[in-house]
């Protein structure tokens, strides 16, 4: 299924079910019998999504194999967390997510589903500022070969492993209690 993405960038979309007709592109797009693309690349970047409901019936709405999706890129938009959906989509090799709103290093976890996953983006959105924010991404999704558009070293994914197994938003810490002296 290698073809040109369906394109629905810089649409003003707030929904994929808002999505109506793809940017054309160098390459003309191929249809099925049934007038779905057949294609395993979607844009829907620079649009103001803010979650993915209803995702796989949207999308099949219009390409013939979702499931089969392989290239996701849904950068500035407006998600605030990574939503589960993405994990029905389990030949999805590379994701965009970078310049959204994600905030919590927890949401990657969830993606530690998709095996094939070796390229993923997420620089520019809040969790890009927590102290071992690379490193959390390589510990939980372990066969990355990129993150932000720079390699993963064999160095980085040792030091990694290492990380996950002192990552200190895992430990509890114990407060000793406040004693105040009466005056």
């Amino acid at each position: 299924m290698y073809s040109a993405p369906v394109d629905f960038s810089f649409q003003s979309i707030t929904s994929v079910a808002d999505a109506q007709e793809p940017r054309a592109g160098l390459r003309p797009l191929r249809k099925n019998k049934e007038s779905k693309y057949l294609c395993g690349s979607l844009r829907l970047n620079n649009n103001d999504i803010a979650d993915l409901s209803n995702f796989l019936h949207n999308i099949s709405c219009f390409l013939a194999e979702p499931r089969k999706l392989a290239w996701l890129d849904l950068s500035f938009n407006s998600m605030s967390h990574i939503d589960t959906v993405l994990c029905e989509l389990r030949e999805l090799r590379v994701l965009y997510l970078h310049g959204n709103n994600i905030c919590s290093l927890s949401e990657v976890d969830k993606l530690g589903e998709l095996v094939h996953l070796h390229t993923i983006t997420l620089h520019g959105n809040l969790i890009e500022n927590q102290p071992g924010y690379r490193s959390h991404i390589i510990s939980v999704l372990s066969y990355l070969k990129k993150v932000d558009f720079s390699a993963v070293t064999g160095q980085e994914k040792a030091m990694a492993k290492i990380w996950h197994r002192h990552d200190p938003s895992k430990l509890t810490i114990q407060q000793s209690p406040v004693h105040r002296t009466s005056t």
